[in-house]
């Protein structure tokens, strides 16, 4: 079987328009599909509404990644089979809003300071009507010729320790799994392996997140080596976490991680999460 839990649309920062995506998943033999955008369910819902054209045996499953801090890290939390309209979620969503608008805001004083003035007009108008985020000023930037190419934004500007790396306008671990889980769906801590922690760091991590309602652990995301695979499955294991898998597809590019995750992948003791229709 294959499956993909974690994708983005041109929604939030992927290149790709929901239905291009849900094409591209099917051609690739995708069976189960969440469109899973940075704390916002435009895409999904945009996806959602052409649903019955889709072929018999796949299935979209709701799905949002959302944005929250935690030991003064970004964390990024998954959630799956959430209720779109409950209005635990949407006061969730409106108050992420907000975060991504004060946190434009922040970075775009911090360019001006550093010598690059209309970050946020250039950065919203590259979104248009996606969530502003990251990316979206590091095209301005190379737009604008502050920057050589994308990677020299992030390297210098936008990425981890830098600058632009806003986190204080997040809310806390705990409130983001209370509404995700408060809103039906499961929460799932995404990319474990991103955040660079220690192994010890990493169990604390583990932890909280348990402790705030968390069941799920994504042990498979993008291109990743077996043994990584591997010890993440022990890790969910020793939390009684299942597992999620997914690309964490943006856009297509050399060396980039490919839409679909074939279960096989993953170590037979793995516990896949499953959508509740297929509990």
């Amino acid at each position: 079987m294959i499956i993909d839990f974690h994708t983005h649309s041109h929604a939030s920062d992927g290149a790709l328009p929901p239905l291009e995506l849900i094409k591209r998943a099917q051609a690739a033999g995708v069976s189960q599909f969440a469109i899973t955008d940075h704390d916002t369910i435009a895409g999904y819902c945009e996806a959602l509404a052409v649903q019955s054209g889709f072929p018999e045996g796949f299935r979209l499953i709701s799905g949002i990644e959302m944005s929250c801090q935690w030991a003064n890290s970004t964390i990024h939390v998954v959630g799956l089979d959430v209720d779109i309209e409950h209005e635990l979620l949407q006061q969730g969503l409106a108050m992420l809003g907000e975060a991504r608008q004060e946190r434009a805001r922040i970075i775009a004083r911090k360019l001006a300071k550093a010598g690059m003035p209309g970050a946020l007009e250039g950065a919203l108008a590259e979104a248009g009507s996606s969530q502003v985020g990251r990316p979206h000023f590091a095209n301005w930037m190379l737009a604008q010729g502050h920057v050589a190419d994308i990677n020299k934004a992030f390297d210098k500007y936008l990425g981890a320790g830098k600058m632009g790396d806003v986190k204080a306008c997040w809310p806390q671990l705990d409130e983001v799994v209370q509404w995700i889980t408060g809103s039906g769906g499961s929460a799932i801590l995404a990319h474990p392996l991103k955040y660079r922690f220690t192994r010890t760091k990493l169990r604390r991590l583990l932890t909280a997140f348990v402790h705030a309602g968390g069941t799920v652990l994504e042990v498979y995301s993008g291109r990743q080596m077996p043994d990584q695979t591997l010890d993440l499955c022990k890790l969910a294991t020793d939390f009684d976490l299942l597992a999620s898998a997914g690309s964490d597809f943006h856009r297509e590019y050399d060396y980039g991680p490919r839409l679909g995750v074939d279960c096989d992948r993953l170590p037979g003791s793995a516990r896949l999460w499953q959508p509740k229709e297929a509990q």
